[in-house]
């Protein structure tokens, strides 16, 4: 017995484990405290499915040695960009959501390539670039958002009669069209939201299939030794541009899952730290700067959402008081930078 639990802890690794630890002692203690414990989970369960595709859209670089996509920002520009172009057509339900798609993933795949060309040229700091590549598109969003000549009076400031405002409802348009497909209720307090999870899952499958081609295989060889394989004839850069549009295509549909579950699209600096968290999450769940699984966006996603969401409630309710923003931060933070410290630690 002692020698099965010894090898899981050193499967999962410590921190996994002491996190996960800490996230069953959150449910646990969560009913002394006020908490129910069946609409945190379900709260969870939501989050998990509103930010797992924007976790997967990390695997493609990660996996073909570009490193951790800090440039999220720029797929997610391009899932906005169809998001409202989509309202702007008046295009509702299902068929509005899978306009909004198309139009990103078109818009993804040309600023991915540009993107990958880019990081093609800087090989060894792809991390820090992409950063940059992340702020500056977003500032640079800023001021196209007032000046696209979106026309919709559901979009649009009302006192100017142009620019889009800071925040749009997709309500009346394709608010949970995902979600709400095959869902739910346990009681009055638990909502599972089936369809989001199906889509979540057809799209690691998607990416499952994806490393199982040949360019797949390749793109992993170029991960793993580049001199390797550019000795057996691959084109090492083809196969990172490759990485780095999937990667962007992925974040932009991420970003329409997640939109179509919150009820809201957020513009402006809206984009701006959402790279983060989802660094956090894919590095939680056991990846390294040059390796990622599936398992590991699915683990680590859980992970970093129950604690963000548990952590707030549970410690307001032990203290009395209203400090969940300022927890979440704390929270959020600090999983972050364990996060950006497994990195140091693994690039040594």
């Amino acid at each position: 017995m002692n020698d099965k639990l010894r090898s899981f802890i050193e499967a999962a690794g410590w921190p996994r484990v002491i996190i996960g630890l800490f996230l069953l002692s959150l449910f646990v203690a969560a009913p002394f405290v006020g908490v129910r414990v069946d609409t945190s989970l379900s709260d969870t369960l939501v989050r998990v499915g509103m930010n797992g595709v924007m976790v997967l859209a990390l695997v493609p670089m990660v996996q073909s040695g570009c490193g951790l996509n800090f440039g999220l920002p720029l797929g997610i520009i391009a899932g906005l960009v169809g998001a409202v172009t989509s309202i702007e057509m008046d295009v509702r339900g299902l068929p509005g959501f899978l306009v909004a798609m198309a139009i990103a993933i078109a818009l993804a795949v040309v600023l991915g390539y540009a993107y990958g060309l880019l990081l093609n040229r800087v090989k060894g700091d792809e991390m820090m670039i992409a950063t940059y590549v992340g702020f500056s598109s977003v500032a640079l969003m800023c001021m196209a958002w007032l000046l696209l000549p979106y026309k919709s009076p559901n979009m649009i400031w009302g006192y100017g009669g142009s620019g889009l405002r800071t925040t749009i409802s997709v309500q009346g348009y394709w608010l949970k069209v995902l979600s709400d497909f095959m869902s739910f209720n346990v009681g009055p307090y638990f909502y599972f939201p089936t369809g989001m999870f199906l889509f979540f899952a057809l799209m690691c499958f998607l990416m499952w299939a994806f490393f199982k081609t040949k360019t797949g295989t390749a793109m992993t060889a170029v991960g793993s030794n580049p001199e390797f394989a550019r000795a057996c004839g691959i084109d090492v850069d083809r196969m990172r541009i490759v990485s780095v549009v999937l990667s962007t295509v992925f974040g932009a549909i991420g970003i329409l899952v997640y939109q179509q579950s919150f009820g809201f699209i957020q513009l402006y600096m809206g984009p701006f730290y959402m790279a983060f968290p989802a660094v956090a999450a894919i590095l939680l769940g056991g990846a390294s700067v040059n390796k990622a699984s599936l398992l590991n966006v699915i683990v680590g996603t859980f992970l970093f959402q129950g604690i963000l969401t548990m952590t707030p409630s549970v410690i307001n309710s032990i203290m009395q008081t209203d400090m969940s923003e300022v927890i979440r931060i704390i929270v959020s933070n600090g999983m972050i930078l364990y996060a950006l410290t497994r990195k140091v630690q693994v690039k040594r």
